[in-house]
Protein backbone atom coordinates (compact mmCIF):
# COMPACT_ATOMS: atom_id res chain seq x y z
CA UNK A 1 0.00 0.00 0.00
CA UNK A 2 1.34 3.67 -0.65
CA UNK A 3 0.86 6.57 1.44
CA UNK A 4 -0.79 8.06 -1.49
CA UNK A 5 -3.48 5.29 -1.32
CA UNK A 6 -4.21 6.46 1.95
CA UNK A 7 -4.42 10.41 1.32
CA UNK A 8 -5.69 11.79 -1.66
CA UNK A 9 -4.45 14.68 -3.43
CA UNK A 10 -5.90 17.88 -2.57
CA UNK A 11 -7.88 16.48 -0.20
CA UNK A 12 -7.74 17.46 3.67
CA UNK A 13 -7.96 15.79 6.79
CA UNK A 14 -11.55 15.00 6.82
CA UNK A 15 -12.75 11.57 8.07
CA UNK A 16 -14.83 11.42 4.76
CA UNK A 17 -11.60 11.87 2.83
CA UNK A 18 -9.28 9.04 4.85
CA UNK A 19 -11.85 6.68 6.31
CA UNK A 20 -8.47 4.26 7.06
CA UNK A 21 -6.32 6.95 7.97
CA UNK A 22 -3.79 5.41 11.41
CA UNK A 23 -4.89 8.11 13.93
CA UNK A 24 -3.21 10.71 15.15
CA UNK A 25 -2.55 12.87 12.55
CA UNK A 26 -3.61 16.11 13.92
CA UNK A 27 -0.46 17.82 12.99
CA UNK A 28 2.69 18.31 10.61
CA UNK A 29 4.78 16.73 13.45
CA UNK A 30 2.77 13.68 14.19
CA UNK A 31 2.86 12.95 10.30
CA UNK A 32 6.53 12.79 10.46
CA UNK A 33 6.71 10.61 13.29
CA UNK A 34 4.34 8.23 11.44
CA UNK A 35 6.02 8.65 8.54
CA UNK A 36 9.54 7.90 10.43
CA UNK A 37 7.56 4.47 11.86
CA UNK A 38 6.14 3.38 8.82
CA UNK A 39 10.14 3.61 6.99
CA UNK A 40 11.07 1.51 9.67
CA UNK A 41 9.02 -1.42 8.87
CA UNK A 42 9.21 -0.61 5.21
CA UNK A 43 9.24 -3.92 4.23
CA UNK A 44 6.46 -5.14 6.24
CA UNK A 45 3.99 -1.96 5.78
CA UNK A 46 4.73 -1.46 1.47
CA UNK A 47 4.83 2.05 2.48
CA UNK A 48 5.87 4.66 -0.30
CA UNK A 49 9.08 6.72 1.99
CA UNK A 50 8.05 10.80 3.01
CA UNK A 51 9.39 13.45 3.59
CA UNK A 52 9.10 17.24 4.53
CA UNK A 53 8.77 18.43 0.81
CA UNK A 54 5.97 15.33 0.86
CA UNK A 55 3.87 16.89 3.04
CA UNK A 56 3.27 20.68 1.89
CA UNK A 57 0.91 22.85 4.13
CA UNK A 58 -2.11 24.03 2.72
CA UNK A 59 -2.40 28.03 2.44
CA UNK A 60 -3.90 29.47 5.21
CA UNK A 61 -4.55 26.22 7.34
CA UNK A 62 -2.43 23.50 9.13
CA UNK A 63 -3.38 20.56 7.39
CA UNK A 64 -0.69 18.80 5.76
CA UNK A 65 -2.07 17.49 2.24
CA UNK A 66 0.52 14.09 1.13
CA UNK A 67 0.91 14.61 -2.91
CA UNK A 68 1.65 11.36 -4.13
CA UNK A 69 4.79 11.00 -6.56
CA UNK A 70 4.53 8.50 -9.54
CA UNK A 71 5.84 4.79 -8.87
CA UNK A 72 9.44 4.57 -9.83
CA UNK A 73 9.32 0.25 -10.29
CA UNK A 74 7.08 0.46 -13.58
CA UNK A 75 6.98 3.78 -15.70
CA UNK A 76 4.28 2.81 -18.18
CA UNK A 77 4.01 3.56 -21.52
CA UNK A 78 0.31 2.06 -22.96
CA UNK A 79 -0.62 -0.91 -21.12
CA UNK A 80 3.20 -2.59 -21.06
CA UNK A 81 6.20 -1.64 -18.37
CA UNK A 82 9.17 -0.23 -20.40
CA UNK A 83 11.69 -0.19 -17.77
CA UNK A 84 10.75 -3.05 -15.81
CA UNK A 85 11.49 -3.93 -11.76
CA UNK A 86 10.50 -6.04 -9.93
CA UNK A 87 9.53 -6.28 -6.03
CA UNK A 88 10.17 -9.26 -4.55
CA UNK A 89 8.04 -9.60 -1.29
CA UNK A 90 9.34 -12.27 -0.05
CA UNK A 91 8.17 -13.29 3.42
CA UNK A 92 7.39 -9.94 4.43
CA UNK A 93 3.50 -10.68 4.93
CA UNK A 94 5.16 -13.46 7.47
CA UNK A 95 6.79 -10.74 9.58
CA UNK A 96 6.76 -12.59 12.77
CA UNK A 97 8.14 -15.50 10.63
CA UNK A 98 10.76 -13.78 9.33
CA UNK A 99 13.80 -14.26 12.09
CA UNK A 100 13.00 -18.02 12.04
CA UNK A 101 13.24 -18.25 8.59
CA UNK A 102 16.16 -16.33 8.19
CA UNK A 103 18.25 -18.79 10.94
CA UNK A 104 16.48 -22.24 9.55
CA UNK A 105 17.14 -21.36 5.97
CA UNK A 106 21.36 -20.14 6.89
CA UNK A 107 20.91 -23.57 8.56
CA UNK A 108 20.32 -25.36 5.71
CA UNK A 109 22.73 -23.58 3.62
CA UNK A 110 25.76 -24.27 5.16
CA UNK A 111 24.97 -28.13 5.83
CA UNK A 112 24.00 -28.34 1.84
CA UNK A 113 27.70 -26.58 1.15
CA UNK A 114 29.26 -28.83 4.07
CA UNK A 115 27.94 -31.91 3.46
CA UNK A 116 28.02 -31.90 -0.30
CA UNK A 117 31.39 -30.45 -0.06
CA UNK A 118 32.54 -33.60 1.76
CA UNK A 119 30.40 -36.16 -0.26
CA UNK A 120 32.33 -34.78 -3.39
CA UNK A 121 36.07 -34.63 -1.54
CA UNK A 122 35.32 -38.54 -0.71
CA UNK A 123 34.22 -39.38 -3.94
CA UNK A 124 37.51 -38.04 -5.42
CA UNK A 125 40.18 -38.78 -2.76
CA UNK A 126 38.73 -42.56 -1.74
CA UNK A 127 39.11 -45.17 -5.18
CA UNK A 128 36.77 -47.53 -3.92
CA UNK A 129 34.18 -45.27 -4.01
CA UNK A 130 35.36 -44.67 -8.00
CA UNK A 131 32.04 -46.14 -9.17
CA UNK A 132 29.35 -45.03 -11.57
CA UNK A 133 26.70 -44.25 -8.60
CA UNK A 134 29.29 -41.81 -6.77
CA UNK A 135 30.14 -40.29 -10.32
CA UNK A 136 26.63 -39.41 -10.92
CA UNK A 137 26.69 -38.55 -6.56
CA UNK A 138 29.05 -35.86 -7.00
CA UNK A 139 27.23 -34.57 -10.08
CA UNK A 140 24.40 -34.33 -7.65
CA UNK A 141 25.58 -32.74 -5.16
CA UNK A 142 27.41 -30.02 -7.33
CA UNK A 143 24.14 -29.65 -9.13
CA UNK A 144 22.53 -28.73 -5.30
CA UNK A 145 25.49 -26.70 -4.19
CA UNK A 146 24.86 -24.74 -7.48
CA UNK A 147 20.93 -24.42 -6.97
CA UNK A 148 20.76 -23.57 -3.69
CA UNK A 149 23.62 -20.91 -3.80
CA UNK A 150 21.61 -19.40 -7.17
CA UNK A 151 18.13 -18.63 -4.25
CA UNK A 152 19.55 -18.41 -0.69
CA UNK A 153 21.76 -15.23 -0.84
CA UNK A 154 19.02 -13.17 -2.10
CA UNK A 155 16.52 -15.10 0.32
CA UNK A 156 18.60 -14.28 3.11
CA UNK A 157 18.77 -10.72 2.14
CA UNK A 158 15.43 -10.30 1.68
CA UNK A 159 14.64 -11.93 5.20
CA UNK A 160 16.48 -9.19 6.97
CA UNK A 161 15.75 -5.88 5.28
CA UNK A 162 13.15 -4.61 2.62
CA UNK A 163 11.43 -6.05 0.23
CA UNK A 164 13.98 -6.89 -2.88
CA UNK A 165 13.91 -5.09 -5.99
CA UNK A 166 15.56 -6.88 -9.05
CA UNK A 167 15.62 -5.33 -12.74
CA UNK A 168 14.36 -7.15 -15.53
CA UNK A 169 17.68 -8.29 -16.26
CA UNK A 170 18.59 -9.09 -13.11
CA UNK A 171 14.99 -10.91 -12.92
CA UNK A 172 15.84 -13.18 -16.02
CA UNK A 173 19.57 -13.86 -14.77
CA UNK A 174 18.26 -15.80 -11.70
CA UNK A 175 15.32 -17.24 -13.02
CA UNK A 176 18.02 -18.46 -15.98
CA UNK A 177 20.42 -19.89 -13.41
CA UNK A 178 17.85 -21.55 -10.86
CA UNK A 179 16.13 -23.21 -13.96
CA UNK A 180 18.96 -24.34 -15.84
CA UNK A 181 20.24 -26.60 -12.39
CA UNK A 182 16.75 -27.15 -11.61
CA UNK A 183 16.36 -29.16 -14.74
CA UNK A 184 19.63 -30.59 -14.66
CA UNK A 185 18.72 -32.32 -11.49
CA UNK A 186 15.52 -33.67 -12.92
CA UNK A 187 17.68 -35.51 -15.88
CA UNK A 188 20.16 -36.19 -13.13
CA UNK A 189 17.95 -37.94 -10.72
CA UNK A 190 16.54 -40.12 -14.37
CA UNK A 191 20.18 -41.25 -14.93
CA UNK A 192 20.91 -42.53 -11.49
CA UNK A 193 17.21 -44.35 -11.49
CA UNK A 194 18.79 -46.35 -14.96
CA UNK A 195 21.92 -46.47 -13.00
CA UNK A 196 20.58 -48.45 -9.91
CA UNK A 197 18.36 -50.75 -12.34
CA UNK A 198 21.50 -51.69 -14.63
CA UNK A 199 23.11 -52.82 -10.35
CA UNK A 200 19.99 -54.65 -9.15
CA UNK A 201 18.66 -56.23 -12.64
CA UNK A 202 21.87 -57.44 -14.51
CA UNK A 203 24.95 -57.51 -11.78
CA UNK A 204 26.76 -59.61 -13.93
CA UNK A 205 26.58 -57.32 -16.83
CA UNK A 206 27.06 -53.93 -14.91
CA UNK A 207 30.50 -53.32 -15.17
CA UNK A 208 30.16 -53.37 -18.93
CA UNK A 209 26.96 -51.63 -19.45
CA UNK A 210 27.86 -48.70 -16.80
CA UNK A 211 31.43 -48.05 -18.78
CA UNK A 212 33.40 -44.50 -17.85
CA UNK A 213 32.71 -43.37 -21.76
CA UNK A 214 29.00 -43.81 -21.07
CA UNK A 215 28.98 -42.28 -17.62
CA UNK A 216 30.56 -38.93 -19.11
CA UNK A 217 28.08 -38.39 -21.75
CA UNK A 218 25.12 -39.53 -19.56
CA UNK A 219 26.43 -36.67 -17.10
CA UNK A 220 27.14 -33.68 -20.07
CA UNK A 221 23.24 -34.79 -21.38
CA UNK A 222 22.04 -34.21 -17.96
CA UNK A 223 24.20 -30.83 -17.71
CA UNK A 224 23.08 -29.92 -21.33
CA UNK A 225 19.51 -30.95 -20.78
CA UNK A 226 19.08 -28.53 -17.77
CA UNK A 227 20.49 -25.33 -20.07
CA UNK A 228 18.61 -26.34 -23.08
CA UNK A 229 15.82 -25.91 -21.24
CA UNK A 230 16.77 -23.13 -19.26
CA UNK A 231 17.50 -21.20 -22.35
CA UNK A 232 14.06 -21.98 -24.06
CA UNK A 233 11.86 -20.96 -21.22
CA UNK A 234 14.08 -17.51 -20.25
CA UNK A 235 13.71 -17.01 -24.07
CA UNK A 236 10.18 -17.11 -24.54
CA UNK A 237 9.27 -15.29 -20.74
CA UNK A 238 11.80 -12.57 -22.07
CA UNK A 239 9.72 -12.20 -25.40
CA UNK A 240 6.64 -11.53 -23.75
CA UNK A 241 5.45 -8.21 -22.11
CA UNK A 242 5.15 -7.94 -18.60
CA UNK A 243 2.05 -5.85 -17.29
CA UNK A 244 2.72 -3.14 -14.26
CA UNK A 245 2.63 -3.58 -11.35
CA UNK A 246 5.84 -5.89 -10.62
CA UNK A 247 4.94 -6.90 -7.28
CA UNK A 248 5.83 -10.82 -7.05
CA UNK A 249 4.81 -12.48 -3.56
CA UNK A 250 7.79 -14.85 -4.05
CA UNK A 251 11.22 -14.93 -2.74
CA UNK A 252 12.64 -15.35 -6.62
CA UNK A 253 12.02 -15.06 -9.86
CA UNK A 254 10.01 -18.24 -10.19
CA UNK A 255 8.66 -18.99 -13.71
CA UNK A 256 5.06 -19.51 -12.34
CA UNK A 257 5.37 -16.20 -10.48
CA UNK A 258 6.44 -14.13 -13.35
CA UNK A 259 4.05 -15.55 -15.81
CA UNK A 260 0.98 -14.14 -13.92
CA UNK A 261 2.28 -10.78 -14.80
CA UNK A 262 1.81 -11.34 -18.61
CA UNK A 263 0.23 -9.26 -20.15
CA UNK A 264 -2.81 -10.90 -22.09
CA UNK A 265 -3.39 -10.76 -25.86
CA UNK A 266 -1.27 -10.99 -28.81
CA UNK A 267 -0.92 -14.64 -29.48
CA UNK A 268 0.71 -14.63 -25.61
CA UNK A 269 -1.58 -17.85 -25.53
CA UNK A 270 0.43 -19.86 -27.49
CA UNK A 271 3.44 -18.95 -26.43
CA UNK A 272 2.46 -20.04 -22.44
CA UNK A 273 1.62 -23.45 -24.44
CA UNK A 274 4.68 -23.88 -25.50
CA UNK A 275 6.43 -23.26 -22.31
CA UNK A 276 4.19 -25.53 -20.70
CA UNK A 277 5.13 -28.12 -23.15
CA UNK A 278 8.65 -27.85 -22.36
CA UNK A 279 7.94 -27.93 -18.43
CA UNK A 280 6.04 -31.33 -18.93
CA UNK A 281 9.03 -32.67 -21.30
CA UNK A 282 11.61 -32.14 -18.56
CA UNK A 283 9.28 -33.26 -15.71
CA UNK A 284 7.44 -36.05 -16.70
CA UNK A 285 9.66 -37.87 -19.50
CA UNK A 286 12.47 -38.51 -16.54
CA UNK A 287 9.72 -39.04 -14.14
CA UNK A 288 8.55 -41.81 -16.52
CA UNK A 289 12.02 -43.14 -17.16
CA UNK A 290 12.49 -43.11 -13.39
CA UNK A 291 9.34 -45.03 -13.00
CA UNK A 292 10.40 -47.76 -15.16
CA UNK A 293 13.92 -48.09 -13.88
CA UNK A 294 11.67 -48.84 -10.47
CA UNK A 295 9.46 -50.79 -12.20
CA UNK A 296 12.17 -53.49 -12.97
CA UNK A 297 13.89 -52.97 -9.87
CA UNK A 298 10.60 -54.11 -8.19
CA UNK A 299 10.46 -57.19 -10.60
CA UNK A 300 14.18 -58.19 -10.03
CA UNK A 301 13.45 -57.87 -6.15
CA UNK A 302 10.73 -59.86 -6.46
CA UNK A 303 12.24 -62.78 -8.03
CA UNK A 304 15.43 -62.85 -5.59
CA UNK A 305 15.64 -65.77 -3.41
CA UNK A 306 17.34 -64.81 -0.25
CA UNK A 307 16.32 -62.22 2.44
CA UNK A 308 19.91 -61.05 2.35
CA UNK A 309 19.66 -59.93 -1.42
CA UNK A 310 16.57 -58.06 -1.31
CA UNK A 311 18.05 -56.39 1.75
CA UNK A 312 20.96 -55.23 -0.21
CA UNK A 313 18.72 -53.97 -3.19
CA UNK A 314 16.32 -52.32 -1.14
CA UNK A 315 18.87 -50.22 0.67
CA UNK A 316 20.78 -49.34 -2.56
CA UNK A 317 17.96 -48.20 -4.29
CA UNK A 318 15.95 -46.66 -1.13
CA UNK A 319 18.09 -43.50 -0.46
CA UNK A 320 17.44 -42.72 -3.90
CA UNK A 321 14.00 -43.23 -4.28
CA UNK A 322 13.65 -41.15 -1.44
CA UNK A 323 15.54 -38.06 -3.42
CA UNK A 324 13.46 -38.33 -5.91
CA UNK A 325 10.15 -38.37 -4.05
CA UNK A 326 11.39 -35.07 -2.23
CA UNK A 327 12.15 -33.16 -5.09
CA UNK A 328 9.54 -34.35 -7.96
CA UNK A 329 6.60 -34.07 -5.27
CA UNK A 330 7.36 -30.47 -5.24
CA UNK A 331 8.68 -29.39 -8.32
CA UNK A 332 5.28 -30.85 -9.83
CA UNK A 333 3.44 -29.52 -7.56
CA UNK A 334 4.70 -25.98 -8.52
CA UNK A 335 5.31 -26.43 -12.58
CA UNK A 336 2.50 -28.43 -13.77
CA UNK A 337 -0.77 -26.35 -13.00
CA UNK A 338 -2.49 -23.89 -14.90
CA UNK A 339 -0.73 -20.25 -14.21
CA UNK A 340 -3.87 -19.11 -13.16
CA UNK A 341 -4.27 -21.71 -10.81
CA UNK A 342 -0.86 -20.67 -9.68
CA UNK A 343 -1.22 -19.64 -5.38
CA UNK A 344 1.88 -17.42 -4.63
CA UNK A 345 1.41 -17.46 -1.08
CA UNK A 346 1.49 -21.26 -0.75
CA UNK A 347 4.06 -21.98 -3.82
CA UNK A 348 6.82 -19.83 -2.13
CA UNK A 349 6.19 -22.56 1.06
CA UNK A 350 6.98 -25.42 -1.31
CA UNK A 351 9.85 -23.94 -3.86
CA UNK A 352 11.69 -23.00 -0.36
CA UNK A 353 11.19 -27.02 0.61
CA UNK A 354 12.78 -28.33 -3.20
CA UNK A 355 15.36 -24.97 -3.34
CA UNK A 356 16.78 -25.15 -0.11
CA UNK A 357 15.71 -27.94 2.25
CA UNK A 358 15.74 -31.06 -0.36
CA UNK A 359 19.34 -29.97 -1.31
CA UNK A 360 20.46 -29.86 2.67
CA UNK A 361 18.76 -33.56 3.01
CA UNK A 362 20.26 -35.00 0.26
CA UNK A 363 23.46 -35.56 1.26
CA UNK A 364 22.34 -37.10 4.74
CA UNK A 365 19.70 -39.10 2.53
CA UNK A 366 23.17 -40.98 0.17
CA UNK A 367 25.41 -40.96 3.37
CA UNK A 368 23.45 -41.87 6.65
CA UNK A 369 23.44 -45.43 5.91
CA UNK A 370 25.74 -46.27 3.61
CA UNK A 371 28.78 -48.14 4.84
CA UNK A 372 31.11 -47.44 2.30
CA UNK A 373 31.03 -43.81 2.60
CA UNK A 374 31.54 -44.01 6.30
CA UNK A 375 34.24 -45.78 5.97
CA UNK A 376 35.63 -43.69 3.36
CA UNK A 377 35.09 -40.96 5.73
CA UNK A 378 36.62 -42.61 8.53
CA UNK A 379 39.65 -43.51 6.85
CA UNK A 380 39.54 -40.27 5.34
CA UNK A 381 39.99 -38.70 8.93
CA UNK A 382 42.60 -41.13 10.61
CA UNK A 383 44.56 -40.15 7.39
CA UNK A 384 44.34 -36.23 8.53
CA UNK A 385 44.72 -37.37 12.23
CA UNK A 386 47.69 -39.64 11.52
CA UNK A 387 49.49 -36.60 9.64
CA UNK A 388 49.17 -34.23 12.42
CA UNK A 389 50.78 -36.67 15.19
CA UNK A 390 53.70 -36.79 12.34
CA UNK A 391 53.87 -33.08 12.42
Amino acid sequence: MLLGDLIPTGQGWGKESLPHRPPGFESKERWLRWCRRAEKSYSTLKVKRCSHEEIPLIQGTHRPVYRPSKPASFPLQGNHSTEERFLLLGFSDWPSLQPVLFVLVLLCYLLTLMGNSALVLLAVREPRLHTPMYYFLCHLALVDTGFTTSVVPPLLANLRGPALRLDRGGCLAQLCASLALGSAECVLLAVMALDRAAAVCSPLRYAGLASPRLCHTLAAAAWLGGLTNSAAQTALLAARPLCAPGRVDHFICELPALLQLACDGGGQDSTERQMFAARVCILLVPSAVILASYGGVARAVWGMRTRGSRRKAVGTCGSHLTAVCLFYGSAIYTYLQPTHNYNQRRGKFISLFYTVVTPALNPLIYTLRNKEVKGAARRLLGAVGRGQDAQ
